[in-house]
């Protein structure tokens, strides 16, 4: 299905939240409000004073009262994916008779704002919040009915036209709205992750072609190992991307059963029986994305598990990454004292005492990002388990959690790439030092001289000194057109056919 809108990273910066979307100066962290006309609110705890230019309500302002916790608020793709929860709900109610054309054509147009990033600065609720999410829920709700009101010409926090429970909320709960936008929401995140990673893993394998042909010495336990290629570490390195993208994508799928509908404890009490499938139609129209009604919407509304299956891939990909990351800091160290087998692009300063060093900074970013990343799986993990009955009331939690190691990944891939990767330089004549002066060359000896006598030969050239092929050509154990083709560190590099051993011949030799 053709996709309609996919926003979920325009900009929320205060330029794109100009004039009259911008909110009053508020402390948040006292709620002050002094110097600010006032209007009252009532909800069933009673009255409260909201600021009157506010677009948010009563129960908004009771949050911010509430929770002044960390100063963090709701991820953009969360406010993207509930702008077009609440859009397709206006149209699928009016569709199936539930709610007014007049009411539902200004709440899609403002829930459409709200996608688009509008109204961003009325979503003021903390990450950290009432359990399930219902504050950010209700900040929803009321700034879209004050933005809704608004635009029938009538005055913000009078609800008698446009009301956030009985009109934007028509049919839908935050129990099965919360879930509904966080799978949503994630696989917004994934609609950029995934490039940003398969760029990376492609950029990799073109240095991966680039330095093909440059000799080097692997290494394993940090120890001299036998040749390899540069180009085949870079381009082992971009396959581990590619694959940590399929896996990503392959997550995502599970993603596409939504609980919308489900209403309170995913029932589906006081909603049209077509709704759910209806709803999904409007959202795949939204986001380009082909959303199903959950085949149980019990379990859409208790579990995460298609949202931990994106947080422990994300947790995976880390992983890959961080090695990564210190391979090219290990590769590129130095460069006096180090392998500098590499060069890494020279970004900025290194010290502010020591002139003209310069380090990996993009490497160090990228590996401290994906320490968060796998502590945000931790944090995620921790609030998936503890969901009970039939509802997760911890949803916020790995909301935050999810869609911020998302976020952060993508960007830090982006720059990775492009600042790092493929401005990556060898340093050639260093690689082919160390392929041509490591002793573990004498593996390519174990199929005709055996791995004991070989062993013994390794460690008399370590003890005097004498270059391996010298030392093996002086004992005369093999001819030396063969000794020179099987030492070639080239032809280590890929797979050769051994000959047989003779074990009669390996006697006489010793």
């Amino acid at each position: 299905m053709a996709q309609l809108v996919h926003s979920s990273r325009l900009s929320s910066s205060p330029a794109a939240r100009s004039g009259r979307h911008q909110p009053p100066r508020q402390n948040l962290t006292t709620n002050s409000t002094a110097d600010q006309p006032l209007r009252t609110e009532r909800d069933s705890l009673g009255e409260h004073r909201v600021p009157a230019g506010a677009y948010y309500g009563i129960q908004t302002q009771r949050a911010l009262e509430n929770f002044p916790i960390s100063g963090l608020r709701a991820e953009p793709s969360l406010i993207t994916a509930y702008g077009w929860i609440k859009w397709s709900a206006a149209q699928a109610n009016q569709e199936l008779g539930l709610l007014p054309a007049r009411i539902s054509r200004v709440i899609t147009r403002a829930a459409r704002e709200m996608a688009e990033h509008k109204l961003d600065s009325w979503l003021l609720v903390d990450a950290f919040q009432a359990g399930a999410g219902v504050s950010f829920h209700m900040n929803v709700n009321e700034v879209i009915a004050n933005r809704a009101a608004e635009l029938l010409g009538q005055p913000l926090g009078v609800y008698a036209v446009v009301h956030p429970n009985d009109h934007v909320n028509y049919g839908q709960s935050t129990n099965d709205t919360f879930p509904t936008a966080l799978r949503i929401a994630a696989r917004l995140e994934l609609d950029e992750l995934i490039p940003a990673l398969r760029s990376c893993s492609h950029a990799l394998k073109v240095k991966g072609e680039e330095f093909d042909a440059i000799l080097k010495a692997g290494r394993t336990h940090l120890q001299d190992a036998v040749p390899i290629r540069l180009g085949q570490e870079f381009a082992a390195y971009g396959v581990t991307l590619e694959r940590a993208a399929e896996a990503l994508e392959q997550a995502g799928e599970d993603l596409l059963e939504l609980g919308l509908g489900g209403s309170a404890v995913g029932t589906g009490l006081n909603t049209h029986p077509r709704y759910a499938r209806l709803v999904c139609r409007y959202l795949c129209r939204a986001t380009g994305h082909e959303w199903l009604p959950a085949e149980d919407m019990r379990a859409a509304m208790q579990s995460l598990f298609p949202v931990m299956g994106i947080s422990g891939r994300l947790r995976d990909t880390a992983l890959e990454l961080i090695r990564i990351s210190n391979d090219l800091r290990l590769l590129s160290s130095g460069p006096a004292t180090g392998l500098n087998e590499i060069s890494l692009p020279a970004l900025q300063p290194g010290s502010s005492i020591m002139p003209g060093k310069v380090n990996p900074v993009m490497p160090e970013m990228l590996a401290m990002v994906c320490f968060q990343v796998i502590g945000n799986d931790t944090a995620a993990a921790m609030a998936s388990q503890a969901g009970q009955l039939e509802l997760n009331v911890m949803m916020p939690a790995v909301a935050h959690a999810v869609l911020g190691a998302s976020r952060i990944l993508t960007a830090a891939l982006k720059v990775f790439t492009t600042r790092c990767v493929e401005g990556i330089t060898a340093n050639e004549q260093r690689c082919r030092y160390y392929a041509s002066s490591t002793l573990a060359q004498a593996t390519a000896l174990n199929p005709y001289l055996g791995y004991a006598l070989t062993a013994q030969l390794v460690k008399e050239a370590q003890k005097t000194g004498t270059p391996l092929l010298e030392l093996v050509e002086s004992k005369q154990l093999l001819p030396a057109a063969t000794l020179r083709a099987l030492l070639d560190p080239a032809a280590m590099t890929q797979p050769r056919r051994p000959r047989r051993r003779n074990s009669g011949s390996q006697a006489r030799h010793r």
